[in-house]
């Protein structure tokens, strides 16, 4: 089970569970790949609802990654995302939103 506390987010690909979370390195990879100003520019992106799909998909990389996994971007492009791409929206921002929260307000 994700830990919720301690930013985790699950997610299956191909029916296997995995856990996403943003640690620092992950944000710096995740900055880079999206040749963001900011990671504020980001969260905004995500909360206005003006995100890509390339921002979804970095977000899952950055976040599997975080949580362990070895894998490249170039591996999830046929991977099935169980709930399909409004699933793995929704999972890429509570990521996002993870990353940031306080402890108490979680």
């Amino acid at each position: 089970m994700a830990n919720p506390w301690a930013g985790e987010v699950a997610i299956r690909l191909d029916g296997q569970r995995h856990v996403m979370r943003l640690t620092l390195g992950a944000l710096a990879e995740l900055e880079a790949a999206l040749d963001a100003g900011s990671l504020i520019e980001l969260v905004e992106r995500f909360e206005a609802g003006r995100f890509s799909t390339r921002d979804v998909l970095a977000l899952i990389v950055a976040g599997l990654r975080g949580g362990g996994w070895q894998g490249r971007t170039q591996d999830l492009l046929s991977v099935e995302i169980d709930g399909g791409p409004v699933e793995a929206a929704k999972l890429a921002a509570e990521v996002l939103a993870r990353a940031f929260q306080l402890p108490e307000s979680r």
